[in-house]
């Protein structure tokens, strides 16, 4: 009897260690390639070119120009409206890749950013050009808040912190790239927040939300570079489909996305923030690439994001981008209709 025992337990042993195996190779072979042991990296750029050496960086910082100022033309939107709305589909650039966009009652805020500075401290750093559309007492309530990734002209901790204490009855849903709850959590947010690696989904009543590989990097403090991910989100409305990029260089990203999800009706894609060439191409896109992804993602309406707002954030003519975009739309011989630029406070209707 002792001697079958032993025997019993030692094929349940047996049977333990196999499934350990098993399971432990499994997740080895599993583990998504732009995850690493100390952060992540992108699909299509070579680890080595993520980061720029300090010699790189005082090349950049001490040869650049300041850039002249513009007097970029300003609207007023109409409050009143977009504060009662629950009926119309709008599009209101509040400013750089903050966009409000209310459809079919809900109301979505991108990379909100209401702040003087993109920087961490309010003295230095990227200065506001052009102040923002809306301030915190002008936003409807919201339901949902995208995040793309944690630098600092994307991820603002004052303008987050104020759109949840002013909503703290009834806060939106905060939806950001994998590692980042944390950070939501240390100033405060215990709750609400959903991070989400590249192509998975959180679903909301019948909205679809979807975090897509764009090729960027994160970096809040000194020692945290790549630690969290970053990502562009595809909204999936009923009957819509909403594409917002975040910050990205041009990669082949855009046609695996265009691939799966086979088109979009209306795409946020940024612009600016691309000279020098040099320094800037493997992570920010310009008005030429930005064409391609328009067309990579097979969209139907686009708008140009992410210029024309801060001072100095890098160094190519405030008022460029909307110039070589217009050039490059026409260059690939399609309705200049299709992608566009707002002016700040711009809302569009009925898209």
């Amino acid at each position: 009897m002792i001697f079958g025992i032993q025997i019993w337990l030692r094929y349940c042993l047996l049977f333990i260690t196999l499934l350990q195996v098993i399971f432990c190779s499994g997740s080895e072979i599993t583990k998504p390639t732009h995850h690493t042991d100390d952060g992540y990296i992108n699909n299509y750029l070579p680890k080595e070119k993520m980061s720029k050496g300090l010699a790189t960086v005082f090349k950049w910082r001490f040869t650049r120009n300041s850039q002249t100022i513009v007097d970029f033309e300003q609207l007023e939107p109409d409050l009143p409206f977009l504060q009662s709305n629950r009926s119309e589909e709008t599009l209101t650039w509040i400013g750089h890749s903050t966009f409000l966009w209310q459809y079919r009652g809900i109301n979505i805020i991108t990379d909100p950013h209401l702040s003087n500075r993109a920087s961490p401290v309010s003295f230095a750093g990227p200065e506001r050009l052009s102040p923002p559309a809306l301030v915190l007492r002008d936003l409807p309530d919201l339901d949902i808040v995208v995040i793309s990734h944690n630098h600092y002209d994307h991820l603002d901790k004052s303008t987050v912190l104020g759109i949840y204490k002013k909503q703290k009855s009834k806060p939106p849903l905060f939806l950001v790239p994998l590692g980042m709850k944390e950070w939501f959590e240390n100033i405060g947010i215990k709750s609400g927040v959903i991070e989400l690696d590249w192509w998975e989904s959180h679903q909301v009543g019948n909205w679809k939300y979807h975090a897509v590989p764009v090729q960027h990097w994160s970096r809040r403090g000194l020692l945290d570079t790549n630690k969290v991910l970053w990502a562009g989100w595809v909204v999936e409305a009923p009957d819509k489909r909403l594409f917002f990029a975040g910050d990205t260089g041009y990669s082949k990203d855009f046609k695996d996305i265009g691939n799966r999800f086979k088109s979009m009706d209306l795409s946020l894609i940024p612009i600016g923030a691309y000279a020098p060439r040099w320094f800037m191409k493997d992570m920010h896109c310009s008005p030429e690439e930005a064409v391609q992804i328009h067309l990579d993602v097979n969209s139907k309406q686009s708008i140009g994001m992410h210029w024309g707002t801060f001072l100095n954030l890098t160094d190519e003519p405030l008022d460029e981008p909307p110039v070589r975009l217009q050039k490059a739309v026409q260059s690939k011989g399609l309705n200049p209709e299709t992608f566009i630029t707002l002016k700040h406070g711009e809302t569009l209707k009925n898209l």
